[in-house]
């Protein structure tokens, strides 16, 4: 396939880029807080993948906001030459965006102080209120930024790009609901506008006439906010006075978080509606962005008109040669981005070691040893044998064949794919068997022995004198109902009744409309709300009980909770936060807050059936075998058979299992 529009050059102010395709600026925090050989690596593979122009994520200007990079930190004087030098060498072109975040500051001031911002509104993830800035203070971040353009070009950029969206300090003081001053700052929109004019100002001054210059935009969503008006007002403003080269438009603030970054539940160019109304109001070169996740999808955007380039993020995460093998007519080498915002935004917003990663692909941020551009033949083709066809077992077989191995797959069941063919019937994630797919249809491509129904023991394995076992038959979900609230506590069981998992909902496919169901989330991940939610597409009532303070709060790190709370909301669903289920008899269940303990305080609930959703159980029938069958074979267990976890690890341990076997 040609694509006409999207493979073509465009010039950008100064500076010409050889096809439309942007990676936005995000946050990594790979180089935490520095720029190390691991964010080079990061950038530079997906230079060598045929992208453009790569903006890099936050680079904060001044002590009071710090942010992933530091304009004003030394070291970065030797080594943020080297990242440009790694992406120009690749013909992409490099900016940089600078970032204040007023009260919405990532990590603390380096000297403990309280936020800047327009007024003294705490931001929504901030713990403290923050100093209203005054008109010293205003001039002293303007000139933060001046500098920090200056020490880009430098550095050897391309470009410059100013955050002035998704509610940091320029959008707090765009903002009609942030913007409390009675100065020129603020009021009405000219004066709420000064402080991004002026900023802008400044660095288009400050720079050469080969720098571009742009400014990253994004009405809020949130009601009284910097709706589509005030930065239609901005984009004209700074085209006009001749300050930016380009706008970058985007969606969200962090009152609107999952619409910043859509999941799998939003369609490619979701943020259309609003972002092509700003687009269509400026004949500058625009960026847009909105879950693209292919070549043909940004082709078809260019095509029509509504914006110059495409930003593509989780696409090129997921897999950094994305425009190479479109363009070289190997689009179904595409490894897709599914959208489950798991490895990529929970990684970074995760309390313990926050760093991104990536569901479907294990090499991001470690590309420099693990890349899958570094796979070489082996040495010598050994026999492996996989058992097991989930994501980690097909992973494991298509890195092992890439190899050059000889691989046989077994999987029990009459499909491949494991649990994720049960994952993908629930309603909005269809889309998270895309990369089951994709794995199955690498298996056969290179070469892959792929035996279904086929049942297989360690004896049968051992039989056929492999040089490589690698086990991967997943766990089996617990059916105890036992609470990690109290894991001692007994759950009461009457008449018989049976608690199911969600793989036998599931499996059985049983109808339940009208029926008053009790979903247990003992997980606090995505697993129960699509139980729940797929419950209440049958016309189920349900019951939804966790002993977690939150709804789903894991799959809050992934922007997932909000929305499908919003969908579940309505008179078929209750939720009980902080509760535990005590007993059950097959017509109701008597649920009790894990603080207490009285039996008067008990609440029971119409409830015909109960679905426990837990971690589970390894499949012990392959364990402990090494001692048997390890004369000459080398054994590998992955994936849940290890233990039980999420799509993410499974496919990283399938990965880095036979990568360098």
């Amino acid at each position: 396939m040609k694509y006409t529009h999207v493979n073509t050059p465009l010039k950008i102010g100064p500076v010409e880029i050889k096809n439309r395709i942007v990676r936005p600026a995000h946050g990594t925090l790979i180089g935490q807080g520095s720029v190390n050989e691991n964010l080079i690596s990061y950038h530079e593979e997906r230079a060598k993948g045929g992208v453009a122009l790569s903006i890099i994520e936050i680079m904060g200007v001044h002590p009071s906001s710090l942010g992933a990079l530091n304009s004003f930190d030394p070291s970065l004087e030797e080594s943020y030459p080297k990242l440009v030098d790694a992406c120009h060498k690749h013909g992409m072109k490099v900016f940089q965006q600078l970032w204040h975040g007023g009260h919405n500051v990532a990590m603390p001031s380096m000297d403990g102080s309280p936020p800047w911002s327009s007024s003294a509104l705490r931001g929504l993830h901030s713990t403290q209120t923050p100093m209203p800035m005054t008109i010293p203070m205003i001039k002293e971040i303007i000139s933060s930024f001046e500098a920090g353009a200056k020490k880009c070009e430098e550095w050897g950029v391309d470009g410059v790009e100013i955050h002035c969206a998704h509610g940091y300090l320029p959008a707090q003081f765009l903002s009609p609901a942030f913007n409390q001053r009675d100065d020129e700052y603020g009021g009405n929109l000219e004066n709420r506008a000064r402080f991004i004019i002026e900023l802008l100002e400044a660095v288009r001054a400050a720079v050469s006439p080969n720098i571009a210059v742009g400014v990253r935009v994004a009405p809020d969503a949130l009601a009284g906010g910097a709706g589509l008006e005030d930065y239609q007002y901005i984009v004209k403003t700074l085209e006009e006075k001749k300050l930016i080269d380009y706008v970058n438009i985007s969606l969200g603030n962090y009152q609107t978080f999952p619409k910043m970054i859509g999941g799998m539940h939003e369609p490619a160019g979701y943020e259309m509606d609003t972002s092509a109304v700003i687009a269509a109001s400026t004949d500058l070169p625009t960026i847009v962005a909105g879950r693209f996740r292919t070549l043909e999808e940004a082709d078809q955007l260019i095509r029509s008109g509504e914006a110059d380039m495409v930003g593509m993020v989780r696409a090129l995460i997921a897999d950094p040669d994305l425009v190479a093998k479109s363009l070289n007519d190997k689009v179904d080498d595409v490894r897709p981005c599914i959208g489950c915002n798991q490895g990529c935004v929970a990684g970074i917003y995760k309390p313990i070691m926050p760093v991104m990663g990536c569901t479907v692909n294990p090499a991001v941020g470690l590309e420099g040893f693990l890349s899958e551009g570094l796979i070489q033949t082996a040495e010598q083709a050994k026999k492996v044998v996989v058992i097991g066809g989930g994501p980690a077992g097909m992973e494991a077989a298509r890195v092992a064949a890439l190899r050059g191995h000889i691989v046989s797959l077994y999987e029990a069941n009459k499909e491949l794919g494991g649990k994720l063919r049960y994952a993908a019937l629930a309603p909005t994630r269809a889309g998270i068997r895309d990369i089951a797919v994709w794995q199955e249809e690498q298996l056969y491509k290179h070469g892959v022995n792929v035996h279904l129904n086929s049942f297989v023991e360690m004896a049968d394995i051992a039989s056929l004198k492999p040089d490589m076992i690698v086990v991967a038959v997943g766990a089996t979900p617990r059916s105890d109902g036992k609470q990690m609230s109290n894991p001692g506590e007994e759950l009461i069981l009457n008449n018989n009744v049976q608690i199911k998992t969600s793989v036998e909902l599931f499996e059985e496919g049983n109808d339940y409309r009208g029926k008053d169901v009790t979903v247990i989330d003992d997980l606090g991940e995505y697993e129960a709300i699509a139980c729940a939610e797929y419950l209440l597409s049958m016309g189920a009532k349900v019951n939804y009980v966790t002993r977690h303070a939150n709804f789903a709060p894991h799959a809050e790190y992934s922007l997932m909770a909000e929305p499908a709370l919003k969908r579940l909301y309505g008179d078929r669903f209750n939720l009980y936060l902080r509760s535990r289920v005590t007993g059950i008899d097959g017509r109701s269940v008597t649920v009790l807050p894990i603080y207490l303990d009285r039996a008067e305080d008990a609440m029971v609930l119409a409830s015909a059936e109960v679905f426990y959703i837990s971690s589970g159980i390894s499949n012990s029938e392959y364990l402990n075998i090494s001692d048997e069958y390890s004369n000459g074979i080398e054994i590998k267990y992955i994936g849940d058979a290890r233990s039980s976890r999420s799509l993410v690890e499974a496919i990283a341990d399938g990965y880095k299992s036979t990568i360098f076997s």
